[in-house]
């Protein structure tokens, strides 16, 4: 059986990673601080900083997938910043080091990053090539020095057996409590599902599905190393996302979210404007011309699967 190792992989896309795959006939082995058995699916203690037996599993797996660190829906005070940036690079560059010093190292490294990266912008959307760097508009500056940092250490890992790819990943919608979708829609249906400011910064998203089959693409397509967009191909505005929540749920009027509300709200809940504010427009190039093709192109169409509770047909094509 292809055995594929998840570091951080018991948050909302590491079940979800796992859970896919084990369906695709792959052997998932998850690796957490707090291990235990959960549907079948073995879980092995590791640190996320310094390597030990985990470090067997790596040997003659098809391939590491890092999805560890630290939550960003915080508040970025100094401690908060310091294990959001730790708990990212400590965990790519320990992986580094045992893949170096594998035997049978497997052949591809999925490592997390963000399409945050990418510059705050309402012009044309950025491809794999697009301009890297924070704005003082979007607060965006310490999110873009963790991605840089983040992709830095990946770059460096002496792998020459193994293709490293860094996975810029867009807003992933999905069904688990820790995804925006149930949040979303819980305001929606409440009577707050308004856009937010003026509603034209633009969100990157992509359907819990898609980003399961684009990761497998990914594993199976061995032209790909380097940076890669995950999102869907047709970014949306706050304003056009909110209103497809609105259609979805049958809530004709929401209520619109003020920048001084933003603020004021984002203080009480100990979390940052810059996850709303910032104007998120990329688009997955790379998959698209490697012959990808997306399920849920289109974000109504991703709202509608989901509030069905569906999460589409998980197959390649």
């Amino acid at each position: 059986m292809k055995k594929i190792v998840l570091a951080g992989g018991t948050g909302f896309l590491g079940r979800s990673l796992s859970t896919y795959l084990t369906a695709r006939g792959y052997q998932a082995v998850i690796l957490t601080r707090s291990p235990k058995t959960t549907n079948g699916i073995r879980e092995i203690v590791w640190d996320g900083r310094t390597s030990g037996d985990w470090a067997d599993e790596l040997e003659g797996a098809v391939a590491v997938i890092n999805l560890a660190g630290r939550s960003v829906n915080c508040r970025y005070h100094q401690r908060n910043r310091r294990l959001i940036m730790e708990s990212r690079v400590n965990s790519t560059r320990i992986i580094g080091e045992v893949v170096a010093k594998c035997k049978m190292p497997p052949p591809v490294w999925l490592n997390a990053s963000t399409a945050t990266i990418y510059k705050h912008t309402f012009g044309p959307p950025w491809n794999e090539s697009g301009e890297i760097g924070g704005t003082r508009e979007a607060k965006d500056e310490f999110s873009v020095e963790v991605a840089t940092a983040w992709e830095r250490t990946l770059n460096e890992a002496q792998t020459p057996l193994t293709r490293k790819v860094a996975m810029r990943t867009a807003l992933v919608l999905g069904l688990d409590k820790n995804s925006v979708f149930p949040v979303l829609r819980r305001l929606t249906r409440l009577g707050l599902g308004g856009k937010v400011g003026n509603g034209g910064q633009f969100v990157s998203w992509i359907h819990q599905t898609d980003y399961c089959r684009a990761v497998e693409w990914l594993i199976a397509n061995e032209n790909f190393s380097g940076p890669v967009n995950i999102g869907a191909p047709h970014p949306v505005t706050n304003g056009e996302m909110m209103g497809a929540f609105r259609e979805v749920c049958g809530v004709p009027v929401g209520l619109p979210t003020a920048r001084w509300m933003l603020e004021v709200g984002a203080f009480v809940l100990r979390t940052e404007t810059e996850l709303v504010i910032k104007s998120r427009r990329v688009t997955p190039q790379r998959l698209i011309e490697s012959g990808f093709t997306f399920q849920f192109p289109r974000l109504r169409q991703a709202l509608k699967d989901l509030q069905n509770n569906t999460l589409g047909k998980w197959n390649i094509r």
